[in-house]
């Protein structure tokens, strides 16, 4: 159903018109849903990752490095997604604070990924690219462990005018929400400045990088060092998959008005759709990294390693059973003897 209504009373077709559409379809409580199992997800993977990367890698590696900061990143990410998920299927209830709190760890995890994600591919592209860069390994490290240092700095410094902004607000329907204020044009100015700096231009960066990185290793044998290329391009392939159509709409949202109901209604899919898609990028990188033979059989390790303790915990526990029960034989068998009378 279509009402378009003015302030008078009157009907007409100019910018002041108010559409109130019912029946739209409920993509908030599927939101909510799919938000529970991403947790489920991303806390499981990226927990075994982190393990994965502790115990069996050499964290002096410049890549093992990042992704254990990509690990991070995701997993502050994923602490917001219980209040998000709450949220959609029911309201703002955390309160103010709470609001401010999880919206500074929404950004924080989103941008730490792309800087952290364009520093591993500039990291490439200087390896692999620009082979006679002067390069000491130790060098290396202590740029990737400063690139790593910066990505937590930018996004922390990011992520305070939004958190500043945002406020719980209260609806007639006595229902709250957290929102930041979406008018004026200091707000759009800051939101387009924040979202080229830290999203498109890395976008940028990487494409750039990205397309020298293959030229280079088309023209060359190195198998091992195509193994790795191949790798951080799916790493960085899945973040602007996910990420990429979600900003779009948000760009799209804050230049197109939707005229009619049928138009707001393919908007408001559109960008649900891209919500979900973009928030299930915090449990994509255990899988990608787990691709990799290697990393597999380290996870495999890690579990083997637990059933391993727990069966020789069975195995000692039996064992221990089996001399009591023998001790008791013995002494039994020895008291009966005793007990036989002689001839």
């Amino acid at each position: 159903m279509l009402n378009s209504t003015m302030s008078d009373g009157g009907v007409n077709d100019s910018d002041d018109v108010v559409y109130h559409c019912d029946e739209m379809f409920d993509f908030e409580t599927i939101s909510g849903a799919i938000f529970i199992l991403i947790l489920i997800f991303s806390l499981t993977g990226n927990i075994l990752l982190l393990c994965v990367l502790v115990i069996n890698k050499n964290l002096k590696n410049v890549t093992n490095l990042f992704i254990l900061n990509l690990a991070i990143s995701d997993l502050v990410f994923t602490v917001t997604l219980p209040f998000w998920a709450v949220y959609y299927l029911h309201h703002w209830v955390f309160g103010d604070f709470a609001c401010k709190f999880v919206t500074a760890a929404y950004i924080v995890g989103l941008y730490s990924s792309v800087i952290l994600l364009t520093a591993m591919t500039v990291d490439r592209f200087i390896t692999v690219v620009l082979q006679n860069w002067p390069r000491s390994h130790k060098r290396r490290q202590r740029c990737a462990a400063g690139a790593c240092a910066a990505a937590w700095v930018i996004s922390m410094a990011a992520s305070v005018s939004d958190a500043i902004k945002v406020k719980v607000e209260t609806h007639w329907n006595n229902l709250f929400t957290c929102e930041g204020p979406s008018d004026g044009s200091d707000v759009n100015l800051g939101y387009y400045l924040q979202v080229s700096l830290l999203f498109f231009l890395p976008f940028a960066i990487i494409v750039f990088c990205y397309s020298a990185i293959l030229k280079t290793v088309l023209q060359t044998s190195n198998r091992k060092r195509l193994r790795t290329v191949v790798a951080v391009f799916c790493i960085v392939t899945a973040f602007f998959i996910c990420w990429g159509p979600y900003h779009i709409v948000l760009v799209v949202q804050s230049v197109y008005k939707p005229i009619g109901c049928y138009a707001m209604e393919r908007l408001y899919t559109a960008y649900s759709i891209c919500h979900i898609l973009a928030f299930s990028h915090c449990c994509m990188n255990p899988l990608l990294y787990m691709l990799s033979q290697r990393s597999r059989r380290h996870l495999l390790q890690l579990l083997h390693c637990k059933n391993a303790r727990r069966n020789n915990r069975e195995r000692t526990n039996g064992q221990s059973t089996s001399v009591i029960q023998n001790a008791a034989f013995i002494a039994q068998n020895s008291a009966v003897m005793l007990e036989l009378p002689s001839k």
